[in-house]
């Protein structure tokens, strides 16, 4: 039972951590840091370099645009050198310092649409064509923290 009580206090812990008081939070041992957004990407057999293609024209002159607007920080395109069955073949992360609030979310849209000189309208027709050849299996937003 004392094994059982134990796990349920740290459990509590584990939940309200993320929510602890700044005077909780300042004796806990780790600071909270950035943010990285990991996707994880399917790729169909034979369509490798197609995808690339896009990654190394499309998506990477997107990410340096956030990045020299001060949106984003880093980037990343990683390869699954060996996946296993089920396990994306591409990750790609983006890493940002914190939220942006709907007003400024919007306003950075238009300013990327703008950017790319493409529509709402033809950026989801473009991501729909790409699922042709590419699936997004997995979605994650993981937080850096740092010791004190």
């Amino acid at each position: 039972m004392n094994t059982f009580k134990t796990l349920m206090t740290a459990a509590a812990l584990a939940v309200t951590l993320p929510f602890a008081t700044s005077a909780v939070a300042q004796e806990f041992p780790l600071e909270a840091g950035e943010y990285t957004e990991v996707s994880g990407i399917f790729v169909n057999d034979g369509a490798e370099f197609q995808y690339a293609q896009h990654l190394a024209d499309n998506w990477v002159r997107l990410q340096e645009y956030a990045k020299t607007q001060g949106w984003i920080t880093d980037y990343e395109i990683l390869i699954n050198v060996n996946p296993r069955e089920g396990e994306p073949h591409i990750y790609l992360t983006t890493t940002f310092a914190a939220f942006a609030d709907k007003a400024e979310q919007e306003r950075r849209n238009t300013q990327m649409n703008e950017f790319a000189q493409r529509s709402v309208q033809q950026l989801i027709s473009e991501s729909g064509d790409r699922a042709e050849y590419r699936t997004v299996m997995s979605s994650m937003l993981l937080q850096e923290y740092t010791p004190r």
